[in-house]
């Protein structure tokens, strides 16, 4: 269990950068109007924990700066101590794509890291799982109710004959049928079903249960499969041999136990750092997240990079308002462009959706101190770390590049998991300020606390306390390497707190393609 938040006894504040002329209250249960900063500076007005405080005074229209970049523009004029909040803060425009510079300060390689290594399941063709999962995937969401039930049944039954395979996992998903399957946009679900029964997690042993009728026939999910496999492998309940439920439950649980079998053989073994594939996200983010969190998730991204891993980071929204602060670290010009062509595509999804990115962010978000989605996005991209940007994935694509990759996603938590998985992603990072329950069947998740207080108050959610960041307990390179090696554990078999209570979310196929 973490220990109790440690609030500071004094009023305390956080300016990220020289240029700031706005601090975040770090005190639990925020400061009172009249309270005094060690600067000597007075706050006019109660401001609530991570919520901004005007450092100095802000004329109507003048740039509300943090972490040294423009965040939004003040509506009205902001006095010395004032509390700065969402509605005081008006949305700037985004970095215009056209204009931002390629490459033009490439990181040079950090030093590789040696001698660390996790216990993993190697596959076939090279990759590495961090679990060692039956995986049954679906065509069309009509066989979902039929997945659920044989799933129950193959724990209940067969899981306990295999001790060597750690979990059964339906792939259930809303799509395959009543969509534009032939509409450009429709690649993008259609690869994200078939990569993610590549993930390395499930081995290669992947089941395809399909209904027959699809528009996504259950063969196109698994090209590369000889007839023969595709027999082994793939199920169609209206398949005239099968009269009633009961003969197409027995056959789902036929072929399942020969993949269990072959699952079974499969144990753990060192495999070097450089074999990892970690996804990063973010959800119920607050204004402690680009100060606590975010920047120890960075930090072990560079670690992983270091040790010749695999890093994703992903949400295009969370992304789109920082831009021009990561296409200069790209490797080249290809990636650059590759970068804002995600860009790009998003702005005008959205605006398909007659909408914009000032739907982002939440609620909650809000609560917790974030103004806008430029704000938000600043504090975002810091889990990326400072290594160069290798490689931009489309949503839905293999990785096949080592290094730091952007993996472009919706913000959309379920949505973001989703996707990385079909990307390859073998555990994720999560960190969050509000908190959430938040958790993957097929990866585990590893939570991250952006402040002391949500750290004990659900220290049985939470896997790692980034909040002494703030309260100065600890540094963002202490918090780092304990979580790089928390990283290692989990990858090497240990559960994170959403396995052990079994938390797990549905997937979220992301499609952009018409329903018909």
């Amino acid at each position: 269990m973490n220990a109790p938040p440690a609030t500071p006894a004094r009023p305390l504040c956080i300016k990220l950068h020289p240029s700031d002329n706005v601090a975040i209250v770090v005190n639990s249960g925020g400061l009172k109007a009249g309270a005094r900063l060690e600067d000597g500076l007075v706050l006019v007005d109660a401001v609530p924990q991570g919520h901004k405080v005007a450092l100095a005074d802000i004329p109507k229209g003048g740039a509300v700066i943090r972490y040294g970049e423009t965040i939004g523009y003040a509506t009205l004029p902001l006095g010395k101590g004032a509390w700065v909040n969402e509605f005081l803060v008006e949305l700037p425009e985004p970095p215009p794509l056209a204009s931002l510079p390629l490459a033009t300060n490439v990181p040079a390689p950090l030093p590789p890291l040696e001698g660390y290594s996790f216990q993993g399941y190697r596959n076939a063709d090279g990759s590495v799982g961090t679990r060692n999962i039956l995986g049954i995937s679906t065509s069309v969401h009509c066989v979902a109710g039929v997945v659920d039930h044989v799933v129950a049944l193959i724990k209940q039954r067969l899981l306990p004959k295999y001790p060597h395979v750690d979990d059964v996992v339906g792939l259930n998903h809303l799509y395959g049928c009543g969509v534009a399957i032939n509409a450009p946009a429709a690649i993008v679900p259609i690869r994200t079903v078939q990569n993610l029964t590549l993930n390395p997690n499930f081995g290669g042993e992947i089941l395809v249960i399909g209904l027959g009728c699809e528009k996504l026939q259950p063969e196109r999910l698994m090209p590369e499969l000889s007839p023969e496999a595709a027999r082994r492998n793939i199920l169609s309940l209206q398949d005239e041999r099968f009269t009633g439920f009961q003969a197409m439950v027995s056959g789902i649980l036929e072929m399942a136990e020969a993949r269990l079998e072959l699952l079974n053989r499969r144990r753990r073994e060192t495999c070097p750092a450089a074999d990892l594939v970690v996804g990063l996200q973010c959800g119920g983010s607050d204004a402690f997240s680009g100060v606590t969190a975010n920047p120890a998730v960075g930090y072990a991204a560079d670690l992983i990079v270091r040790a010749g891993g695999t890093v994703m980071f992903s949400e295009v929204t969370e992304v789109r308002d920082a831009v021009h602060l990561l296409t200069p670290r790209v490797v080249d010009e290809a990636v650059g462009k590759a970068l804002i062509r995600e860009m790009a595509w998003y702005d005008d999804y959205l605006a398909r959706g007659s909408t914009d990115r000032s739907a982002n962010p939440s609620p909650g978000n809000k609560k917790g101190g974030l103004s806008n989605i430029v704000e938000k996005a600043l504090g975002s991209i810091v889990k990326s770390g400072t290594s160069p940007i290798q490689a931009v994935l489309a949503p839905g694509e293999r990785a096949t590049t080592k290094g730091l990759i952007f993996a472009a996603t919706p913000a959309s938590d379920f949505v973001c998991g989703t996707q990385q998985l079909a990307s390859g992603m073998t555990l994720q990072v999560f960190t969050t300020g509000r908190g959430t329950p938040y958790g993957l069947a097929a990866a585990p998740v590893i939570k991250v606390a952006t402040r002391r207080d949500l750290a004990a108050r659900w220290h049985d959610l939470m896997d790692l306390d980034a909040g002494r960041i703030a309260t100065g307990e600890a540094s963002i390179e202490e918090v780092g390497w304990e979580l790089f090696r928390l990283i290692l554990e989990v990858a090497s078999g240990k559960k994170p707190w959403s396995d052990v209570w079994g938390l797990h979310n549905a997937l979220a196929v992301f499609n952009p393609a018409p329903v018909t």
